[in-house]
């Protein structure tokens, strides 16, 4: 096998992680404390923190990881949750019980994970001091398994005792990964990670729109739509807790400087002539021409009736930029212009529009009646930021919300 060629192969070893979620929080070291408490539970586990002055259990909040490969790292989880504003920290402060919910597989179905949430809501009142009622929510695709796990309990009559629910940056009308990218994870001619986090079960029930590696077609996946009558089934939301939102992208429909139709990246030397394209409106719309030598092969990308995607308001995500690091590792000579593409737009993330029309997906949140969203409060950010970025803004917005 040529060095060339073994290039070609390596380009896949990676995922496309959020800076919550990154196993690598930077700058290093990051204070981390020891937990107070370590669980195991049902499809995952959890690390209690007591609140200071706490000598258990007495005001909880429950925060459960996102979507990635693997099993979560709640070491990291804890420094990108306070590294930039210090949450957590902040929560202790104010005598909460900080309780880091992580999960066995990140990338398995979103139902099987609301076991570990309803098995950690159901131990945190088991063993709480007092009655104090309890926060509960998520980041990412943490927020969908605690909404879902809540509800589930409301369905089956079980006493939850949680007056607030949160999501941060959360896809309650689904995320976007390129079309192109997705399917460049499987052109690469042997298995990778980065394949594999594509094509789980939880990117299948996660994204607007879903490349399928067997047939080559692009829609909504089966396990997008079973996810979804499973989540109606249960009443969509739970009713009891108080339901908060916030996103990382604008509410004025300002989103990023990414015309449609444009180069995202180009690559040469590994692939070489491989290129991406920004998203554009219309049919037979080429996102993506892929091309390798090992086994040869070309394959153009098209959508039909997509919506100005990469560039929506909303929480960003370095799609391109990963994948460009990546190949550069393996050689490859990269001309990359659009790092970060929008991955959850703001529309999504505060659950007021669908993302299939133009004009819900760029819409001026700011200006759309309250009760038009399905959640009963929402925040969006002034600038846009990284998904799951922990932002002062967002983060005082929260802490001024929960109960006593």
């Amino acid at each position: 096998m040529s060095e060339q060629e073994q290039a070609e192969r390596i380009v896949g070893e990676f995922t496309l992680a959020t800076p919550v979620g990154a196993e690598s929080p930077v700058p290093l070291p990051y204070p981390v404390p020891t937990p107070d408490a370590e669980w195991e539970l049902p499809n995952g586990f959890a690390h209690v923190f007591y609140g200071e002055g706490n000598q258990g259990i007495t005001r909880p909040v429950i925060l459960c990881d996102g979507f990635n490969l693997g099993k979560s790292d709640l070491t990291a989880l804890y420094a990108g949750l306070d590294r930039d504003y210090p949450l957590l920290t902040q929560l202790r402060r104010r005598g909460r019980d900080v309780i880091l919910l992580g999960l066995d597989e990140r990338s398995a179905s979103i139902l099987d994970n609301a076991e570990a949430a309803m098995a950690a809501i159901l131990r945190t009142t088991a063993e709480q001091l007092g009655d104090a009622p309890l926060t509960v929510g998520g980041f990412s695709m943490g927020g969908l398994i605690t909404r879902y796990a809540l509800a589930k309990l409301e369905l089956r009559r079980m006493d939850h005792r949680v007056r607030l629910y949160f999501s941060y940056d959360t896809p309650h009308r689904g995320a976007v990964v390129p079309v192109g990218l997705q399917a460049f994870s499987h052109f690469i001619p042997v298995p990778n990670p980065f394949a594999r986090q594509m094509n789980s079960p939880a990117a299948r029930q996660l994204l607007w729109r879903h490349y399928d590696p067997k047939t080559g077609e692009i829609g909504i996946a089966p396990e997008r739509k079973q996810f979804l009558e499973e989540l109606e089934q249960v009443g969509n939301w739970p009713q009891i807790p108080l339901k908060l939102a916030l996103a990382n992208g604008r509410g004025d429909g300002t989103g990023l400087p990414i015309p449609p139709g444009e180069t995202a990246l180009k690559v040469e030397r590994i692939y070489p002539g491989t290129t991406f394209y920004t998203q554009a409106e219309g049919k037979d719309v080429i996102v993506a021409e892929l091309k390798r030598r090992f086994p040869p092969a070309e394959k153009p990308i098209t959508t039909n009736g997509f919506p100005e995607l990469d560039g929506a308001p909303g929480g960003t995500l370095r799609s391109y930029g990963i994948l460009a690091d990546t190949l550069k590792k393996a050689g490859a000579q990269t001309d990359l212009r659009h790092e970060s593409v929008c991955f959850v737009p703001t529309v999504s993330a505060v659950a007021i529009r669908d993302i299939d029309q133009q004009k819900d997906l760029y819409a001026h949140v700011e200006d759309l009646p309250q009760e038009e969203s399905e959640v009963d409060e929402f925040i969006w950010s002034s600038e846009t930021t990284g998904h799951t970025a922990i932002t002062q803004e967002l983060g005082e917005w929260l802490l001024e919300r929960l109960p006593d």
